[in-house]
C-alpha cells in the first residue's frame, strides 16, 4: 500500500497565545509558522508525491501553500474527516483554564470516554480520520500503484490518533504520543500490519522516497514490509 506522509499544521496564533483553537474560524499561522511552512517544499523535495490532502481549516491550507506553489502540478484535495476535533464549547478558550475542568482529567487520562460538551468525543474524532486513511490508501493505490507516496495536512490529535490505531494502541494511550507543528509522521499499511516510519520528524524525509524499479522485477518491498523480516514490532 502506499506511503502516508502525516504533516501537521505550522504553528499557529493559537499555539502562540495558548488557545485550544478547534474548528474557531480564522486561526493562521504565525510568523515562525509561515516559517515552518516555507521550509517544507525542500524537506519533501525528493518525495514524488502522488496527491496532497488537507484538512479545510486554514491553518493547514496555509502551511502547504508553499508547497503547491513549488509543486502547482500536485493535485490537492480537501477532506472533512481530518478536520480538527470538535471541541464544542471548549474551542477558543485559554489551556490554562481548561486545565482545572474536571473534563481535562479523562482527555488526558481516559480520552476514549472523553466527549466535549456541545462538540465530538475522542472516540467519534478518531473513527473518522482512520476512516479516511484507509478510503485515501485504497483510492492512491488504485490511481498510483502500491509504491506511491502522498501527503495528508492535518491536526496534531488527529495525527496521534491515526498513529495510535497504526500502532494497536488503545485510544486512551494516545496522550503519549508527540507531534509538533509541521512535523512529518510517516505509515506504511501492507497486508500483515501498519508499520511507523516515521514519528513527528522535523527533518529530511528523503529516504521515504520508493525504491527505483529495475528490469523486470520491478517493484521491491515497501519499507514496512522490509522491516518485517527482523520480526520487530513498529
Amino acid at each position: 500500500m502506499p506511503t502516508l506522509i502525516l504533516v501537521r499544521h505550522g504553528r499557529s496564533t493559537a499555539n502562540t497565545d495558548g488557545l485550544l483553537a478547534g474548528r474557531t474560524p480564522g486561526v493562521a499561522l504565525d510568523g515562525h509558522g509561515q516559517q515552518q511552512a516555507a521550509g517544507l517544499p525542500g524537506r519533501l523535495r525528493d518525495l514524488p508525491l502522488a496527491a496532497a490532502v488537507s484538512s479545510p481549516l486554514r491553518r493547514c491550507q496555509e502551511t502547504l501553500a508553499p508547497l503547491t506553489a513549488a509543486r502547482p502540478e500536485l493535485p490537492v484535495h480537501t477532506e472533512d474527516r481530518i478536520t480538527e476535533c470538535d471541541y464544542g464549547d471548549w474551542s477558543g478558550r485559554k489551556l490554562a483554564e481548561l486545565n482545572d475542568e474536571p473534563l481535562m482529567a479523562t482527555v488526558q487520562g481516559h480520552p476514549s470516554a472523553a466527549a466535549f460538551p456541545g462538540g465530538e468525543s475522542l472516540r467519534a474524532m478518531q473513527a473518522r480520520a482512520v476512516d479516511a486513511v484507509r478510503d485515501w490508501n485504497a483510492r492512491i493505490a488504485a490511481e498510483h500503484g502500491a509504491d506511491a507516496v502522498y501527503l495528508m495536512c492535518s491536526h496534531g490529535d488527529i495525527i496521534k490518533s491515526i498513529v495510535a490505531d497504526a500502532l494497536g494502541m488503545h485510544l486512551d494511550l494516545f496522550q503519549r504520543i508527540s507531534v509538533s507543528p509541521c512535523s512529518a509522521t510517516a505509515l506504511t499499511y501492507t497486508p500483515l500490519r501498519p508499520f511507523v516510519l516515521r514519528l513527528g520528524d522535523t527533518g529530511e524525509l528523503a529516504s521515504l522516497a520508493p525504491p527505483e524499479k529495475t528490469g523486470e522485477q520491478g517493484g521491491s518491498s515497501g519499507a514496512g514490509e522490509g522491516d518485517a523480516t527482523v520480526g520487530g514490532s513498529a
